[in-house]
């Protein structure tokens, strides 16, 4: 009798006489402690439910024995209306006995002629008695296994773990599934044995023995291993866009599924990411090893080493492969196949020496182009590819062809974008007497596409220069377009000279009605690609008469300050909104260099990165700008390398700007009154300013010049004048008044007294422009220090 709680209540005689307890050894115990294995769930269910229950269940006997006893459950209520059990139990019943002559020999024909072997051992573990199956697996006759365990017949793996199996079985009274990949003996071929190791029970439940039950899976286990296999090759092949690693992918999977020694062999167009070229009929097809793999260590099977090249002749079985777009399996013996390994001497030797016996040859095909040929040999493995080996590599390798043309088409996608932004970036640094500079850009990693970073180096008038750096958002082709085109927008609005903040503003229209322009499906492309539009950038101009820089930013990360005496700061610039917004103003702050200053520039790709916090970026950069190099060069590699710990997931754009004054004897200016009597002054001071420089041969050109723009200051101009030399790269000459009105250049009439100053300037001068001002404008001249004069202009 069984509690509510599950304790037991009452213990009956024949429980006693059944189990071996003493009523006063298990009254008051859990009930469960009986069980020598947990109740089934159904079993628990229906307790649970408070149904009547019955089913066969493992008993644990005083002595430590197993027994199995069939139980039935009967619920009953005591007065207080808890639950409470009955529990009775019978000795399980055994099946029906074979009776008569006819049975017994039938019965034991059965097991005799059963196909699937069948063993007998006693509670020792010793042989008693198999059918004629088992003799042929065991190879040796059934008199000589009578009386040993299966160690004493076969003393080497695995029948040591077969003997385990079995008395385990005998000692817990429970059935064993087992698979184990082996060789029975005499065999040289491993077969998949998966083995029903079950105790022999006499009527009261005790294990008398056992029998073992073999059955030969093995093309079950191939099957299961084809289906693994591709299931890995769906995993594992394509996880990049580069052409030569999803090769490798496709070799390391077939290599560790059922091939010895594979090959992928693409052809040339292919490697170099180009459209795969048809496959001539007639002609030697050139291919590149793009990847082999062995089961051999260093592959010493490969006669062709990766990234080298050479040629299926026409009418061999590669080439025929190709052609007709379908896998083959060959036999070193076939005539095909022979001339193909003669052939080559190195082939010849690498096939008797390793002794290739089964061959594949399985073509790449992705959208109705052949793309290469995979090659799979086998060595080690003693069974020849079959038909389902060679489907399994049409299989893998049709998914593969269409990883590889993925890359293929990628690589030629991204070379042509990275092309496009190559060719909007400045090749090299331009020639400045005041600055040098220095620059790096590293496209992101290559798991994404070109993004839209840009920097640029502009020479202004007045030996001025521009630095400028941006970063479009979003990646491809759409941003680096669109970077070039802003690009170009702030080379055209330095030519104005605007001032930085001004110059800003116009970029912000710019970049808005490109917005507009582009209409809702190209700014949904590009939204999808990168989940914003806009861009940032940074305008610095650099006055080498005055080290004076002027600078504005744009939703663009500070610069680097790096003085002279190496102490490195983020210069506080009002950060302004980002282009794109419109409607906000750009502010822009002025500083004062010292001579030898650098200013590093650079985009948020090189500070930032997913790992690590911004403030960490800008810390590596500190670090790797507090002690410059005296080549800027160095100084930029150092940058990228401490900076960069890992390929960016962004572009990194840097620019590094060393800046210099000029030398004062190489400025001079002169205030002049707002009096035509002036000019001829103005004339005067200037040759002789050339003569001191040494260049007289641009003195009547540099007086024409200076007499023209003095002029028209005086005439049609306000005070203050001022007129400037500046002898760098070139000879600048600039007139300075206090009107804001711009000059244009016009043609003047036969009879015009006026109106061929400017057209004279143009003529004689490299070139020319005006800029505005904070106190008016000013026109200027430049003229190359080799020039040759006023009159060879001519």
């Amino acid at each position: 009798m069984i509690d509510a709680q599950g304790a037991i209540m009452a213990w009956s005689a024949g429980a006693r006489q059944l189990l071996g307890y003493e009523p006063a050894e298990v009254t008051g115990r859990p009930a469960t402690d009986l069980l020598a294995t947990d109740l089934p769930g159904s079993a628990q269910r229906h307790l649970a439910d408070g149904n009547q229950w019955a089913s066969e269940v493992a008993l644990r006997h005083r002595d430590g024995n197993r027994l199995v006893v069939r139980l039935q459950a009967t619920p009953l209520a005591d007065a207080d209306g808890e639950r409470l059990w009955i529990v009775t139990g019978a000795a399980p019943a055994s099946p029906a006995k074979r009776t008569g002559p006819e049975a017994a020999a039938l019965w034991e024909l059965t097991l005799g002629q059963l196909p699937v072997p069948v063993a007998v051992y006693n509670r020792d573990a010793r042989f008693v008695a198999c059918n004629e199956a088992m003799t042929h697996v065991m190879g040796r006759p059934e008199h000589e296994m009578l009386g040993l365990t299966l160690w004493e017949m076969e003393p080497t793996w695995p029948f040591d773990e077969y003997d385990r199996l079995q008395r385990q079985v005998l000692r817990t009274g429970e059935m064993v599934f087992h698979e184990e990949l082996a060789q029975t003996p005499g065999e040289i071929r491993e077969h998949l044995w998966s083995m029903y190791i079950s105790p022999l029970k006499d009527e009261v439940g005790t294990v008398q023995g056992l029998s073992s039950a073999v059955f030969d899976t093995t093309e079950q286990y191939w099957a299961r291993r084809r289906l693994a296999i591709l299931n890995d090759a769906s995993l594992r092949i394509g996880t990049t866009l580069d052409v030569t690693r999803t090769a490798e992918e496709l070799a390391e999977v077939a290599v560790a599924g059922f091939a010895d020694f594979v090959t992928v062999d693409l052809l040339e167009s292919v490697a170099l990411g180009d459209e795969p070229a048809p496959v001539p009929l007639d002609d030697p097809v050139t291919v590149r090893r793009a990847a082999q793999r062995s089961v051999l260590e260093g592959c010493p099977e490969s006669v062709l080493a990766p990234g080298h090249t050479t040629v299926y002749p026409a009418d061999t079985p590669p080439a025929r492969t190709l052609i007709t777009g379908r896998g083959s399996r060959h036999r070193p013996g076939e005539p095909g196949l022979r001339e193909w390994i003669t052939s080559s001497a190195a082939r010849t030797e690498s096939m008797a020496t390793h002794m290739i016996h089964s061959t594949m040859m399985v073509p790449l095909r992705a959208r109705g182009a052949t793309l290469g040929l995979v090659h799979f040999l086998r060595h080690r493995t003693p069974d020849p590819f079959s038909e389902d080996d060679l489907l399994l590599a049409e299989e893998m390798a049709a998914r593969a062809a269409v990883s590889v043309d993925n890359a293929r088409r990628y690589t030629r996608e991204r070379r042509t974008a990275l092309a496009l932004q190559r060719s909007l970036l400045p090749e090299r640094s331009p020639a400045l007497a005041a600055m040098e500079i220095s620059h790096r850009y590293l496209p992101a990693g290559s798991g994404a596409d070109v993004g839209g970073d840009w920097f640029d180096a502009i020479p202004l008038s007045g030996a001025r220069i521009a630095l400028v750096v941006g970063d479009v958002v979003g990646h491809g082709i759409h941003a680096s377009a669109t970077m070039g085109r802003l690009r170009t927008a702030v080379r055209t609005l330095a030519d104005v000279d605007l001032a930085p903040d001004e110059l800003l503003t116009h970029l912000d229209d710019l970049v808005i009605r490109l917005d507009r322009e582009e209409g809702p499906e190209v700014r949904g492309r590009a939204q999808e690609a990168s989940g914003e539009v806009g861009a940032t950038c940074l305008y610095a101009v650099y006055d080498p008469v005055s080290r004076r820089c002027t600078m504005a930013r744009a939703g663009h990360p500070p610069p680097a300050l790096v003085t002279p005496d190496g102490e490195v700061r983020f210069l506080d610039l009002p950060a302004g909104p980002p282009l794109g917004l419109g409607g906000l103003p750009f502010e822009a702050a002025e500083m004062e260099l010292e001579e030898g200053s650098l200013l590093a520039l650079y985009t948020d790709g090189l500070v930032e990165a997913a790992d690590r916090d911004i403030e960490v970026g800008l810390d590596l950069l500190r670090r790797a700008l507090s002690h410059p190099a005296d080549e800027l060069e160095a100084t930029c590699e150092r940058v990228m390398r401490t900076v960069l710990t890992s390929r960016p997931a962004d572009d990194a754009a840097l620019m590094l700007a060393r800046t210099s004054a000029l030398d004062a004897d190489k400025v001079r200016t002169w205030q002049l009154p707002k009096d035509p009597a002036a000019v001829a002054g103005a004339r005067k001071m200037a040759g002789e300013q050339m003569a001191a420089w040494g260049l007289m041969e641009a003195s009547f050109t540099t007086e024409l010049i200076v007499s023209e723009l003095v002029t028209n200051a005086v005439r049609y101009g306000a005070p203050p004048i001022e007129l400037r030399l500046i002898r760098d790269s070139t000879l600048i000459c600039e007139v300075s008044d206090g009107s804001s009105t711009a000059p244009h250049l016009r043609r003047a009439r036969v009879f015009d007294e006026g109106g061929r100053g400017l057209l004279l300037v143009a003529q004689v001068a490299e070139r020319w422009g005006s800029r505005q001002t904070p106190t008016g404008k000013t026109i200027w001249a430049e003229q190359p220090l080799a020039g040759e004069g006023f009159l060879d202009a001519f």
